[in-house]
C-alpha cells in the first residue's frame, strides 16, 4: 500500500499550528505512513487485575509485568498502551516503545448487574506532559474508556471530549475505547450497538475508536464492521483482540477486521501477552505484516511460526 506522507494526515482543527507538527510525526510513526494502528494494550493489569495474566494456560512470566514491557520493544507495533504507573516503573528501561497513557481505569469486580459500569478520570494531560517533558520518553497519545448505555456515561463523555481537546493542543493522539455497558445494555456486541459507539468516538473528536469485535446471529461480522467503520467518519475503528484463540484462527478474524471489515487495525492484549516471549514477539510481528503491509493469512501465520522473518519495509 502507499505511504502517506505528511501533507496527506488529516489534522485536527483543534490542534494549534506549534502542535500541528507533532501530531503529523506522532501519526506517521504509530501508523506507520499507512493511517492504520497495531496496538499492544497492556491495561488489562487494572481491567482484568491478574485472570489474564496467570493460570493454566498462560505463560508463567506473563505474570512479570516487565514482560509486556520487553513485548513491546522486541516486536514491531504501533504503540503500547498502558496506565500511567506502568510506565513510570518500567519506561526509562524501554525508551524507544511509543507509549499511550490510558487516563482512566476499573477492574472487573463490581459487575453491571451490581451497579452500571462507571470508569472515572485518574489524572489528566498536564500530568501526561509532564511525564514526556521531564523522561524523554516517546509519549504519543492518552486514551480513555467510555460505556455508553451506563447511567453514568454523562459524566464520562464530558470527560472523554475535555481529555481529546486537551490532548490535541499539544499534538498528542487519542484513542476512545468505547464499550456500550450497562442495565439498559441487553446485548452489548450488538452489530447496530458497536456501529453507534465507533460513530459516539467521532462526535468527541478521537483519533482513534476501539471497539469489541460484533456478534452477528446470521451472515459474517464484516457488513457489521463496515456499518461501524462509516458511522466512524474520520475516526479510526480499532478492533479489541479479546480472548485468546487459536493463532490461525486469531489472524484470519483480524485480516477480515481489516481487509473486509474495512477496520483501520487492532488492539490486542491477551491474542499477544498470553504467550512466551519469543511467539508474543512473533505475534506482534504477524499482526503488523497484516496490518501494516498488507499480507495474507498465510505469510502472516508463516511469520507467527517462524517459518519467515518479517522486515517492516521504509
Amino acid at each position: 500500500m502507499s505511504k502517506l506522507t505528511p501533507q496527506d494526515v488529516l489534522i485536527p482543527a483543534n490542534i494549534p499550528t506549534q502542535a500541528q507538527k507533532t501530531y503529523v510525526d506522532n501519526f506517521l510513526k504509530v501508523t506507520k505512513g499507512t493511517g492504520r494502528l497495531m496496538a499492544v494494550a497492556g491495561d488489562q493489569k487494572v481491567e482484568h487485575l491478574n485472570d489474564d495474566f496467570y493460570g493454566a494456560g498462560i505463560a508463567p512470566e506473563d505474570n512479570d509485568p516487565e514482560h509486556l514491557f520487553r513485548i513491546a520493544a522486541g516486536g514491531t507495533i504501533g504503540l503500547f498502551a498502558t496506565q500511567y504507573g506502568m510506565i513510570t516503573s518500567y519506561g526509562l528501561r524501554y525508551p524507544t516503545i511509543p507509549y499511550l497513557v490510558k487516563l482512566n481505569s476499573k477492574t472487573n469486580l463490581v459487575e453491571s448487574e451490581q451497579q452500571d459500569p462507571v470508569s472515572r478520570q485518574w489524572l489528566n494531560v498536564h500530568d501526561v506532559i509532564e511525564l514526556k517533558e521531564n523522561s524523554g520518553l516517546d509519549i504519543v497519545g492518552v486514551g480513555f474508556t467510555i460505556y455508553p448505555g451506563s447511567e453514568y456515561e454523562a459524566g464520562m463523555l464530558a470527560q472523554a471530549a475535555s481529555l481529546v481537546a486537551e490532548a490535541h493542543r499539544h499534538g498528542l493522539l487519542t484513542v476512545i475505547w468505547c464499550y456500550p455497558r450497562g442495565k439498559a445494555v441487553p446485548n452489548e456486541k450488538d452489530p447496530h450497538l458497536v456501529a453507534g459507539a465507533a460513530g459516539l468516538a467521532l462526535t468527541l473528536g478521537a483519533d482513534f475508536v476501539k471497539v469489541n469485535y460484533p456478534k452477528v446471529a446470521e451472515g459474517n461480522s464484516s457488513a457489521s464492521l463496515r456499518e461501524a467503520t462509516q458511522a466512524a467518519g474520520r475516526t479510526g475503528v480499532i478492533i479489541s483482540g479479546g480472548s485468546s484463540m487459536a493463532p490461525a484462527e486469531f489472524l484470519r478474524q483480524m485480516h477480515e477486521v481489516i481487509h473486509l471489515g474495512g477496520c483501520r487495525g487492532t488492539a490486542t492484549g491477551r491474542n499477544v501477552h498470553q504467550k512466551p516471549l519469543p511467539e508474543a514477539i512473533r505475534m506482534t510481528n504477524a499482526l503488523s505484516a497484516l496490518t501494516y503491509a498488507d499480507a495474507t493469512v498465510q505469510e502472516a501465520l508463516k511469520i507467527y511460526e517462524e517459518k519467515e522473518r518479517f522486515t517492516l519495509k521504509a
